[in-house]
């Protein structure tokens, strides 16, 4: 089925899971729905697969429109491993997990296309920015320009969620997060590496992305920065907004009716 082809069946089978190895011999899980025009999909911080795209349906809306949802766990997140070597977390190591994706599948420079939620976002960002992937279109949801330069303070945040996961009360402002990250069952010790080796983003590095983007953000969603102000900075880029805050935007079928409408242009 070509992509933007709308099936007539309304029928979309369950996703299929399976795995790879990255750069460095770590097993990442890969979820797949759908057969067409491939779209990688990258989740954000302290979730997965199943929670940013599985479970409110983004990938079988994607599969209904004729593409192939290729969604990947992150290292330390979902069924992919969580090693605990600080090792296993070089500087890009998302970027690079995302490239052994991209190879293992044989997915051709644009013949693909790539989309991103929050730290997703930022992955792909740094990815295409950077030559090391070339998708046919992008798609970044949930994130701004200050989400990219001021990435140090953002994981200031998660870090002491981490520390101090034991002491946070519900009164905390760091309780949400700590209720979120617990609720994923994510391994603290692989997250908070995750964390250290990740580092702030060159923004003057944005000008070499070609690929036509779509920045999708929430219309209360503040936490990373102006999303509005990203789709200017981008070469080729529109700016969408839709329902809710950052964590509940992903919730809400208008995020995925965004990522389809868009990508399904010529």
């Amino acid at each position: 089925m070509a992509y933007g082809a709308k099936r007539t069946d309304k029928a979309v089978s369950a996703p299929i899971t399976s795995y790879f190895e990255s750069f460095d011999a770590a097993r990442l899980a890969i979820h797949r729905e759908g057969a067409g025009h491939p779209v990688v999909l990258l989740h954000g911080l302290f979730s997965s697969a199943f929670m940013n795209w599985i479970k409110w349906g983004h990938g079988a809306r994607l599969a209904d429109a004729g593409f192939e949802a290729i969604m990947l766990d992150f290292r330390a997140h979902g069924e992919s491993d969580a090693p605990r070597d600080p090792a296993a977390y070089p500087p890009g190591v998302l970027v690079r997990d995302a490239s052994a994706l991209v190879d293992y599948l044989g997915l051709e420079d644009e013949r693909y296309d790539l989309v991103g939620f929050s730290l997703g976002a930022r992955t792909a960002l740094h990815a295409a920015a950077h030559g090391v992937l070339r998708p046919r279109r992008l798609v970044v949801c949930g994130m701004g320009l200050a989400g990219l330069g001021e990435w140090e303070r953002r994981a200031a945040h998660f870090k002491r969620v981490i520390d101090e996961f034991d002491t946070i009360k519900p009164d905390s402002p760091l309780y949400t997060a700590r209720t979120f990250l617990k609720s994923q069952g994510v391994d603290r010790v692989a997250a908070r590496l995750l964390l250290d080796g990740m580092g702030d983003f060159d923004i003057a590095a944005l000008s070499n992305i070609a690929a036509p983007s779509a920045v999708i953000c929430g219309v209360d969603d503040n936490d990373n920065g102006s999303g509005r102000e990203l789709s200017r900075v981008l070469p080729d880029a529109v700016f969408k907004e839709v329902p809710g805050t950052h964590l509940n935007s992903v919730t809400n079928a208008a995020l995925g009716e965004a990522i389809t409408a868009f990508l399904v242009q010529r």
